[in-house]
């Protein structure tokens, strides 16, 4: 008599399509970007390109009746969407596989719910916090946003979360003054406590829940909120997370393959056995899928400058992050006497598009990346300045009335 065992076949035929979909729509559903983030077609190779706009047109005013119109251009570059793998294991006794078989017993309803939660989490580990991404993968999203200066780190004491995240520099108004509407916000289960006490100005609560059914619908002064349960949530880097939920996409590359192993042991991350399979008369059903994510950042009116524009923000707990904020860009002056006494001349090694300003004095300090304006006197880059020889003079430059590159030099002016 042949002796019957359980192999891949009899692995498939116990997972018809219609549960092979239903995994995958769980598995998006416990994850919070995908549940969030723009879906793309699915990927037909393990690298995909994605056109990005990065110049924009120019409009001119033409000079009267028969004036000449300019030409102007669009350009794009490319980014691309990696596949990378993602799997889980999951140990089943033998005895469960023969109740399934024999009495009907759901076994599906049993493990989809721990194959879902587990590729969830995974995921959302790796893009929202950097936890053991690929290596081909871009940075998470807490790590851009903190580089590019989009993050608001809680008070240590009497925080104002409302100020914190609706105020002028609050969170959302990184977000605005980069360009892109927030669209969503990802925070932990444990923030609902904190959230439940906020008021508007007429003492209204602004933290909304419908009701509507088992999965009621969460929202922030209307703005959606997904609240992570998938375990991967990390409270000692982020607090919430708001963003342009469009401007960040993913695809699925679809060969979600199963196979039931029948011997060999699941270790865990130390070495240590976890389970044996035959000595335990168990099987462990592998699940495997591939995806990739990218966030296009195209260039807007509002932002042209790509290293500083993030579609994101981050709401940090005191003391657990200090934001780095990116450096200002690099401005080249030389100073030379001028054409009349107290004067002088300064030029720059760069070529230069916003606003200039130039402060003086025996000492200056070069402004923070985004600073106000406000205490710079205006230069138009050509007449020359008044200012005393061996001093220092600096020269900046701002765009959208925020300065974004700065330089200084000795002064040298005409005795």
């Amino acid at each position: 008599m042949a002796v019957e065992n359980i192999n891949r076949t009899g692995a498939e035929a116990l997972i018809p399509v219609e549960v092979t979909n239903q995994i995958i729509q769980g598995a998006l559903a416990q994850s919070a970007v995908l549940s969030t983030f723009k879906k793309l077609p699915n990927m037909s190779s393990n690298k995909q390109s994605m056109p990005v706009l990065d110049m924009l047109p120019i409009a001119y005013w033409v000079n009267g009746d028969t004036g000449s119109k300019k030409t102007t251009k669009m350009a794009w570059d490319k980014k691309f969407l990696y596949a990378e793998e993602i799997a889980v294991i999951v140990p089943i006794p033998e005895a469960v596989l023969n109740d399934a078989q024999d009495s009907g017993y759901d076994i599906w309803g049993e493990v989809m719910p721990r194959i879902n939660e587990a590729f969830g989490k995974k995921i959302d580990d790796a893009i929202l916090f950097g936890v053991d991404k690929p290596a081909t993968w871009r940075e998470s999203i807490v790590a851009g946003a903190i580089r590019t200066g989009n993050v608001v780190e809680a008070p240590s004491t009497d925080a104002d979360l409302f100020a914190d995240f609706f105020g002028e520099a609050g969170v959302l108004a990184h977000i605005e003054q980069d360009g892109f509407m927030p669209s969503s916000i990802i925070s932990s289960v444990m923030m609902k406590g904190k959230l439940r006490g906020l008021r508007d100005l007429n003492e209204r609560p602004i933290f909304m829940n419908d009701l509507k059914g088992a999965n009621s619908n969460f929202s922030l002064d209307g703005l959606p909120m997904f609240f992570l349960q998938n375990g991967a949530w990390d409270s000692t880097k982020a607090t919430m997370i708001v963003g342009d939920m469009s401007q960040a996409v993913y695809s699925i590359r679809q060969d979600i393959t199963y196979k039931l192993l029948t011997e060999g042991v699941i270790q865990d991350t130390d070495g240590s056995i976890v389970y044996n399979l035959a000595q335990q008369d168990m099987v462990a059903l592998r699940v495997v899928m591939r995806l990739g994510w990218e966030i296009p950042n195209p260039i807007n009116a509002l932002s042209p400058d790509g290293e500083i524009r993030f579609p994101f923000a981050v709401y940090v707990p005191n003391g657990a992050v200090t934001p780095q904020l990116p450096d200002i860009g690099t401005l080249t002056p030389t100073s030379v006497a001028g054409a009349t006494t107290g004067k002088t001349a300064v030029t720059l090694a760069e070529a230069t598009t916003g606003a200039l300003f130039f402060k003086t004095g025996a000492s200056v300090t070069l402004p923070a990346l985004n600073s106000s304006t406000a205490t710079w006197t205006a230069w138009n880059g050509i007449v020359d300045i008044t200012a005393t020889t061996d001093n220092e003079i600096a020269i900046a430059e701002a765009l959208e009335g925020v300065f974004k590159k700065a330089g200084k030099t000795t002064v040298v002016s005409k005795a």
